[in-house]
This record gives C-alpha cells, sequence and structure tokens, in this order.
C-alpha cells in the first residue's frame, strides 16, 4: 500500500488552508501540501499542487478536502482523475464523493460517468442560457448590462452643457461620471 499524499488550497488571503490540513493530517496523509491561491489560477502557477503531483508515484493515494481543489473547471478535475487513474494513483476526497481505492474496478467507469455528466451539465447550461435570453428578448424583459441613467439626471447635464459647463464640471455638479456624462451629451448630439 503506498503513501497518502495531501494538497490543500484557499483562494484568498482572508481564507486559511489550517483546517484543510488538520483534516488531511486526520485522514492520515504522509505529506501536506497547501497554498493560498485563486482557482482563477492556471494549473502549470499553482506551484503546490505540481509540486504534490510531481511525488505521487504508482500505488500512492492523492487526498483533497474537495474534488474542486484539484482543477479549476469540471473539465480540469476529470482530466486529472483520468491522468492519475492511468498512473496507478488513487484518489479519495474527504467529502465522501470520491474513493477510487475503495471503488476498485469501478474506479475507471465512475471517472467515465463523471465526464459524461459534466459535459450533459455544461450543455444544458448552455442550452437554460440560451433560452433565457430568447424569452427576455421575445417579452422585452432585462437583458442585463447596467441600468441606463435616470431622464431627470439627463435632463440635468444637457441643461448644465447648455449652460457652458465642461464635462468635468458637470461630474462634479451631478455626481454622474464623466463616462456616462460625455455619453449623455453625445447622445443628444445625435438626436
Amino acid at each position: 500500500m503506498g503513501r497518502m499524499i495531501g494538497y490543500a488550497r484557499c483562494s484568498t488571503a482572508s481564507q486559511s488552508t489550517d483546517a484543510q490540513v488538520a483534516e488531511l493530517k486526520a485522514a492520515g496523509c504522509d505529506r501536506i501540501f497547501h497554498e493560498k491561491v485563486s482557482s482563477r489560477v492556471p494549473e502549470e502557477k499553482r506551484i503546490q499542487l505540481q509540486a504534490a503531483l510531481a511525488v505521487l508515484e504508482k500505488g500512492d493515494c492523492f487526498c483533497i478536502s474537495k474534488l474542486d481543489r484539484c482543477g479549476r473547471t469540471m473539465v480540469e478535475v476529470i482530466n486529472r482523475l483520468h491522468d492519475l487513474q492511468s498512473r496507478g494513483i488513487y484518489v479519495r476526497t474527504l467529502d465522501g464523493l470520491l474513493d477510487t481505492r475503495a471503488l476498485g474496478k469501478m474506479a475507471p467507469l465512475v471517472i467515465g460517468l463523471l465526464t459524461g455528466l459534466s459535459e450533459v451539465e455544461r450543455s444544458m447550461i448552455v442550452e437554460r442560457t440560451l433560452e433565457s435570453v430568447e424569452h427576455r428578448r421575445r417579452t422585452g424583459g432585462d437583458l442585463g448590462g447596467r441600468p441606463g441613467l435616470e431622464q431627470v439626471k439627463k435632463d440635468n447635464i444637457l441643461k448644465l452643457r447648455e449652460e457652458g459647463h465642461s464635462l468635468r464640471k458637470i461630474r462634479t455638479l451631478t455626481g454622474v461620471s464623466l463616462s456616462a456624462v460625455q455619453r449623455t451629451c453625445k447622445e443628444a448630439e445625435v438626436a
């Protein structure tokens, strides 16, 4: 039976990996790698993750608190699971979702199912998003984006501009951003 290598990650400076590290120690990890790095950082720049993956050998177990610790997206996580499985390395999550050693010969099947589920989930999200946008277009609903400037504020901006005030002075007087002041004046010129 191989070693158990743990990896802990938190995203922000205000968070701590202490709880994850304690759980990994309690689970019996022989060695634990941990870091504070955003999940948006590419995996090749996650130094401790790369170090943990580098020390793993056939028969070892890669132990993490949750699956999202080992990848940024579901596709990355599934690819990592597949890679580790093909190298003869087990994966265990402390939340109980996955333990490929306990699954035995069923592990490749479970990883394959997870892969399929992630693809279905991705296509369903795209489909629902497109349906929602189309529904809002048909019904005149809000398509998102920043709300426009209130007409009262637009009228005030135009009045101040007619009085000869500069765009920066109008910004100061109205409390509206300079870009909104510029846009309002430009729209009035076109109209």
